[in-house]
């Protein structure tokens, strides 16, 4: 009877021990869930802080973006208001620039009619040779209607001489007028050596009667520059005005002017047999007002005008060293090239 008891204890054991297995077995798979599950937690909890960082860097890119359009937007402000001072700075150099033009044209119109004043007393006396001509050859009519000795030809030759004479005298006052008058600046084609004699034509009577000798060595060929031939024509009335001036006290009494043309630029001298320039006026005496004469002979604006006129034109001048007595005066000016501008260059 004791026997059976033990027999059937034995598979309950068993049946124990497998239970036992099993539950062991699932509560190590419920701990490597539970393991699984942590390390997800930690995961998750990883990825909510990273996720949290990233936020916070967002928060602070877009904060950042923030202040970077605030900037923007005052930089923006800022360069229209620099537009804004740079347009109206603009305007203002402008308007000072056409004041300067217009200064510059009203000095130069100052010194034209300073120049004309100066010419008065050689003018004069270049209009009385024709005007006493014109009295001779009509005296001379008069005298044969008035004896009777009325012969056509001989009248008609008197007249014509006279007509002549009134002519010349009609072409002085021209070109003075011409010479005084303010006028818009317009470009053409300039012979300088025309301009040269033409200016001769208003400063010899000046220049003979102080006993002063004009030698001319002027170029073969055409020098024909883009320029004004009145403003040239006062240039070259400057120059010989400062040498007639400087010759005053001299002996031999002579100016030389020669021009030449060497590739694209047209030199002009013009040389005195005067005391010459010290060298410690050389550096001012393009200078405005600067002049080493006594006071109220001279405004000091002739050279200064001749060095404005000349860098209009695009050309220079200069003192040439001189060994020996009198000043040499270089003039340079760039050949034309093509035809005249439609608009005024300056």
């Amino acid at each position: 009877m004791s026997a059976r008891p033990e027999a059937e204890a034995e598979p309950d054991a068993a049946a124990l021990r497998a239970e036992i297995a099993r539950l062991e077995h699932r509560v190590a798979q419920a701990e490597e869930r539970r393991r699984a599950l942590v390390h997800i937690m930690d995961d998750l909890n990883e990825s909510n802080r990273k996720l949290g960082e990233q936020r916070k860097a967002m928060l602070h890119i877009l904060e950042d973006s923030h202040q970077s359009n605030l900037k923007l937007g005052d930089s923006r402000k800022a360069m229209i208001h620099i537009m804004g001072d740079l347009r109206e700075t603009t305007q203002e150099m402008e308007r000072r620039e056409q004041e300067l033009r217009e200064k510059q044209e009203q000095l130069v119109q100052a010194g034209k009619l300073a120049t004309l004043g100066e010419l008065t007393t050689g003018v004069a006396h270049e209009l009385n040779n024709p005007l006493n001509n014109i009295g001779l050859f009509v005296g001379n009519v008069l005298d044969q209607v008035r004896l009777g000795r009325f012969e056509k030809g001989s009248v008609l030759g008197e007249l014509e001489k006279a007509m002549e004479q009134v002519r010349k005298a009609t072409a002085i006052i021209s070109h003075l007028r011409t010479f005084g008058r303010p006028a818009p600046v317009t470009l053409e084609a300039v012979d300088v050596d025309e301009v040269i004699e033409r200016s001769l034509l208003l400063m010899q009577e000046q220049l003979r009667l102080r006993g002063i000798e004009v030698e001319l060595d002027l170029c073969s060929e055409e020098l024909i520059v883009l320029g004004n031939a009145i403003q040239l024509e006062q240039v070259f009335i400057n120059l010989l005005t400062n040498s007639r001036d400087a010759l005053s006290e001299s002996r031999g009494k002579t100016i030389r002017i020669g021009t030449s043309r060497d590739g694209t630029w047209i030199s002009v001298r013009f040389a005195d047999t005067g005391p010459g320039i010290a060298r410690d006026v050389e550096q001012r005496i393009f200078d405005p007002f600067f002049t080493t004469k006594e006071v109220g002979t001279g405004t000091g604006l002739g050279l200064s005008i001749t060095y404005s006129i000349l860098k209009e034109h695009g050309g220079r001048i200069s003192v040439e060293p001189k060994r020996g007595r009198g000043a040499s005066f270089l003039i340079q000016l760039p050949v034309m090239t093509g035809p005249p501008p439609e608009e005024p260059l300056f």
